[in-house]
């Protein structure tokens, strides 16, 4: 790969995470989790990189305190000083399973909930939120802005996440005591918002432009993005990368939608004892599911049968996939589809192609990147993903390899690198890559540790 290995001229792979007195967070189930996976590690540079990696959301991002007795955590993404609803319950989810056995890690992620809760009830249509009133950069936005906001660009995904993190952190541990009456407001608005974005009366309230030279940042038509046909599926004006919808019905987040109210249907009758709620979710899921396969897939020359990225109930259909999740790859991932279904099979061998113009191939690894950063760069989370949803023993092995050799020797995975140099990375602090990779590994050593 061009590259000397990070051990070149040195005695031994150094751990890469702060001092223990540095650490935001220190979780003793996660550290013998990481001895534990780590000694099954035959090769040293996964091992050390699994080491920096795994622990890297407790270790850098999360601000832990008690507010009004009750937990509450903050978490920035990284090297952006913000809590985003999604980052936020993607950093902390590859902890869910250990959360049994360290009271504090339950604690600490019970706190996410609610400050998500509280997130949302002080805006849902914000993507990102300041720890306290302090403003931001992004004030000058054509927009509702709060002092709360980082930022607020409207994405489906930002309320889909929060729930998937409180549904399974309650099958996860048996607590269903941070379904309070905050949360279950909050949930009532996210299912309002959906509604409210199904446009079936109107734009809505939400609308948004950006004084930038960047197409991308912000949305056309007045702030309300491209029109839709009210066909039962939810306007997303922003993409999971905070990238411009094209088409604003975007298919992975509107699958996303359909896995988290029917999980909200079964958090409102079991815990809430509230069947009306329940029914409600339960109806909206199968309307959602339902345009989706009606509006969102078409006959591909190639493919055959396959999804679309965005629609927009016209007939328009985009052709692509991004590398953020919720995205047509991740599918299985979030428990919208199971990795054998046809219509995904087919839809990832199209994902994982030329036929998609946001697939890169280079000399260092292939993988899928998109608009965002812009052409040639691939994502690490991509080819995380990929491996995440395969049964490919080969398929893995390869994406592991890829992954080991494009770290430019710094240890932590990147927000993107070049498709031919590595070394030309973004974002060389990015937690939610990181604690993903942590969680491949995990999964790897669980099903396929012969590869490791």
């Amino acid at each position: 790969m061009g590259l000397k290995p990070t051990w070149f001229g040195t005695n031994a792979f150094e751990s890469k995470r702060p001092p223990l007195a540095s650490r935001k967070f220190t979780s003793k189930a996660v550290e013998a989790k990481m001895s534990k996976v780590k000694a099954a590690i035959k090769d040293p540079e996964l091992a050390w990189l699994f080491e920096n990696c795994y622990p890297n959301t407790l270790d850098t991002t999360v601000n832990y305190s008690v507010k009004n007795g009750r937990p509450d955590t903050f978490v920035i993404t990284g090297d952006i000083n913000a809590m985003w609803l999604r980052d936020s319950s993607a950093q902390v989810w590859p902890y869910l399973p250990l959360i049994k056995e360290d009271t504090e890690l339950r604690s600490l992620i019970k706190g996410v909930l609610n400050r998500q809760a509280a997130c949302v009830l002080i805006d849902p249509y914000a993507n990102a939120f300041n720890a306290g009133p302090t403003g931001s950069e992004w004030d000058s936005d054509r927009t509702d802005m709060k002092p709360e906001l980082h930022e607020r660009k409207w994405e489906v995904d930002s309320l889909c996440y929060p729930v998937r993190l409180a549904y399974n952190y309650w099958k996860t541990s048996g607590d269903s005591s941070f379904f309070d009456e905050h949360w279950q407001k909050a949930g009532k608005l996210i299912i309002a918002t959906f509604k409210q974005q199904q446009r079936k009366n109107g734009q809505g309230p939400y609308h948004f432009q950006r004084k930038t030279e960047v197409a991308s940042d912000t949305a056309p038509n007045g702030g309300y993005g491209n029109p839709v046909k009210p066909v039962g599926l939810i306007c997303s004006i922003f993409r999971p990368s905070d990238d411009a919808t094209i088409y604003p019905f975007l298919i992975p987040s509107n699958y996303f939608a359909v896995v988290s109210l029917k999980q909200m249907a079964e958090m409102y009758l079991v815990i809430g004892r509230d069947k009306q709620t329940a029914d409600e979710c339960e109806a909206f899921s199968t309307e959602v599911r339902n345009a989706i396969l009606k509006y969102g897939t078409k006959q591909h020359p190639v493919y055959g049968r396959v999804l679309a990225y965005e629609v927009d109930g016209f007939g328009n259909q985009l052709f692509m996939d991004d590398a953020n999740v919720p995205c047509l790859l991740a599918l299985p991932y979030l428990g919208a589809l199971p990795n054998h279904d046809p219509l995904y099979q087919n839809t990832r061998r199209m994902v994982l192609s030329e036929a998609n113009p946001y697939f890169f191939k280079g000399k260092a690894a292939e993988g899928v990147g998109g608009p965002h950063v812009g052409m040639n760069y691939i994502w690490p989370m991509s080819i995380i993903m990929r491996a995440l949803t395969s049964n490919d023993k080969a398929e893995i092995t390869k994406c592991l390899h890829w992954l080991k050799n494009t770290h430019a020797n710094t240890g932590f995975m990147h927000e993107s690198f070049n498709k031919d140099d590595p070394a030309d990375f973004t974002r060389k602090w990015f937690a939610w890559a990181n604690t993903l990779f942590g969680e491949l590994i995990i999964k790897v050593q669980k099903y396929y540790p012969d590869i490791l």
